[in-house]
């Protein structure tokens, strides 16, 4: 009872002017700067969830999660690869895949190329790169004693092709099956049959082929150059290519996508983590101000604070007077915070575009991002967590100015008034 008492006259010093109107400002300042840093941070996280899921189903899903590729010569046995892969918990599924590289010219020098040969039957269950491109140019790539070739979009541009035009892929000219033994330089024709947009590197140095016409380009006959495999977790990959790798009798390379793309993944946590800390402090800033508010409000409110303690009131529910008066400051600034940071997380890329549109600018260029716009995923998680901080750190600044109250001297206090 006596602290419904208390929570009570809480809110009615609250709601009451203060005849200070400068405590009103910094109460006002206060609120205002937990419901920046809340929404802020609400924000850059959905912002950060966006990119990871991104990397996660766009990126990772066209890069392999692991490869085993041959040591100096091909794989030879490659479909006992993909069974024992099957045999493997967590595995989704394997692929082979015949590796070209090369350079290519354009004006004013030459690229460098990677060109994939690819059967679409088995990259189909480990790649989702043909949601990147048309049907038709997915299915050219299934017949296998044509010269087709899909490009990047960015690289396309590069060279100034278009479909139905052709490239020179230069590469070294591999005697026979020993991939060591190189002779002079060779030119190979391809047509280009299709064009992929995805973004990025891959975009600017990656191409595909028909796997069966790079094994004939190449001589390999019916070996290739390794095997890609999918993971059903992306972070247990490296432990699950490791295993199949050490368990194959024919000396194989290890290689998973932390090695290759791993860096993108550690720089949006780093990203995330740096973010956190700094909109963390932004709030905790907020929240001094509460303490100033409080300090004084109490000054303000000290004959209020000793008629209440002559009437016996307890000090601890003096106490919890001014925690309640200055949560409410919180709870204001949290809830005011939360409502806009889901608003604008829900409609971040929708915003993004906009500002785009109306500067006449482009915030993410997919020629050196694997995105071309800015990706929000919002998560309920991180919507409680940033305001259960923002709360706690509010109730903990409220602290020191409440016991000041309780400690007030009534005697001294209305002495004085």
């Amino acid at each position: 009872m006596r602290s419904l008492l208390a929570m009570w006259v809480g809110w009615r010093f609250y709601l009451a002017r203060q005849s200070n109107r400068f405590i009103n400002f910094i109460s006002f300042a206060s609120t205002a700067g937990i419901a920046l840093g809340v929404m802020v941070l609400i924000v850059v996280l959905s912002a950060m969830n966006g990119f990871e899921k991104e990397l996660e189903q766009r990126l990772l899903g066209v890069v392999s999660h692991g490869e085993l590729v041959g040591v100096n010569e091909p794989i030879h046995q490659w479909q006992s690869i993909v069974d024992d892969a099957s045999q493997v918990p967590g595995i989704v599924a394997a692929a082979p895949f015949v590796r070209m590289q090369g350079l290519v010219q354009k004006v004013g020098g030459f690229q460098g190329l990677t060109v994939m040969g690819i059967d679409i039957g088995n990259e189909a269950k480990v790649s989702n790169i043909q949601q990147f491109m048309s049907p038709k140019s997915w299915q050219s790539l299934s017949e296998h004693n044509s010269n087709n070739i899909v490009l990047g979009k960015g690289l396309a541009k590069s060279l100034d092709l278009t479909v139905g035009q052709s490239l020179n892929l230069y590469m070294p000219n591999l005697n026979g099956k020993s991939q060591n033994k190189i002779g002079a330089a060779k030119s190979h024709r391809f047509v280009v049959s299709g064009i992929f947009e995805l973004g990025g590197e891959l975009d600017m140095s990656t191409a595909y082929i028909p796997m069966q016409y790079a094994a004939k380009t190449l001589n390999l006959g019916d070996s290739v150059s390794g095997v890609r495999i999918k993971a059903d977790d992306v972070f247990a990959a490296p432990r699950l290519i490791r295993d199949l790798g050490y368990s194959q009798q024919q000396y194989v390379y290890i290689s998973d996508w932390t090695r290759t793309q791993g860096h993108l993944y550690q720089d949006i946590q780093l990203v995330r983590m740096v973010m956190y800390l700094v909109l963390a402090l932004v709030i905790a800033v907020a929240c001094f101000n509460i303490v100033s508010t409080l300090v004084m409000a109490v000054r303000d409110k000290q004959s209020e604070i000793a008629i209440l303690l002559t009437m016996g009131m307890r000090k601890a529910s003096v106490m919890l007077i001014f925690v309640v008066q200055g949560a409410f400051n919180g709870v204001l600034g949290c809830v005011i915070g939360a409502v806009l940071g889901v608003t604008i997380s829900i409609n971040l890329s929708a915003i993004a575009r906009g500002i785009e549109s109306i500067l006449g600018i482009q915030l993410l260029s997919a020629d050196v991002y694997f995105i071309d716009f800015l990706p929000s995923q919002l998560q309920v998680n991180d919507v409680i967590t940033v305001v259960c901080l923002a709360f706690v750190m509010s109730v903990i600044a409220t602290l020191y100015p409440a016991w000041k109250a309780s400690q007030t001297p009534p005697a001294r206090a209305l002495a004085g008034r």
